[in-house]
């Protein structure tokens, strides 16, 4: 049980620094909202990884390789993220120019709304099909290793999902010590770089879909390092 502990906890570090719209969006909401706003805002995506999990877990194989490698929920995924990173851009221009002279405390104190940041959190992470083939990924990969025993399939998932969010808060606190530094004009670049993130990783799942091939090779070089560090662990370990 404790070998099991010890290979999920790199995973759920290694998710915890893909860098993906969630990982910004993070970021961005602990520097803005403070610590609860982005931990509420975090639960949410975590919810997203446990229904991936799940589905993954509980769906047959054959279904899920189609879908995970459907070239069209990589559009789609895309898309939904191009149109809201250029709305926001476009938005938050508006609002900067409407509020040029707001002094800092009006802008960056405002009420956070936590169940649209929670459904935010889903939601951002739900559309990120890419999401769904990781935990294929690790299921495919770790099952066998764990001789399907539900006690220690269940033990290492909560693990990896346990190390994410401690390091995600780790990563919260770092960024609200940001806070303290802004300025209108910093919350107003701040927000604009972020939407031009989602901008650059709404594209980048679009070109997924549109040429699956390359995405494939990546998705093995994933595998193959998982693999490789996993039959690592097992050797350095002593329990």
């Amino acid at each position: 049980m404790i070998q099991d502990i010890l290979s999920a906890i790199p995973l759920g570090a290694l998710l915890a620094f893909t860098i993906g719209p969630v990982f910004f969006v993070l970021l961005e909401t602990s520097i803005l909202k403070g610590f609860r706003a982005a931990i509420i805002f975090d639960l949410g995506v975590i919810l997203g990884d446990i229904s991936f999990i799940l589905l993954a877990y509980f769906a047959t194989n054959n279904l899920l390789e189609k879908i995970k490698d459907d070239p069209r929920l990589f559009i789609a995924g895309g898309l939904i993220l191009l149109v809201y990173g250029i709305f926001s851009y476009i938005k938050q221009k508006k609002e900067y120019k409407r509020n040029i002279n707001t002094d800092l405390i009006h802008l960056s104190t405002s009420k956070s709304n936590y169940l649209s940041l929670f459904v935010k959190g889903f939601l951002l992470n739900a559309i990120n099909i890419g999401v769904l083939g990781f935990w294929l990924g690790i299921i495919i990969v770790f099952t066998p290793r764990l001789d399907f025993d539900q006690n220690r399939i269940g033990v290492f998932f909560l693990s990896i999902i346990i190390s994410y969010l401690l390091v995600d808060i780790i990563k919260i606190l770092i960024a609200k010590q940001l806070r303290h530094k802004l300025t209108p004009k910093n919350i107003y670049q701040v927000k604009q770089v972020i939407s031009i993130i989602l901008i650059v990783f709404g594209v980048f799942l679009t070109i997924q879909g549109f040429f699956p091939k390359a995405k494939q090779k990546l998705s093995n070089k994933v595998e193959n390092w998982v693999l490789l560090h996993h039959d690592t662990s097992k050797k350095t370990n002593f329990f």
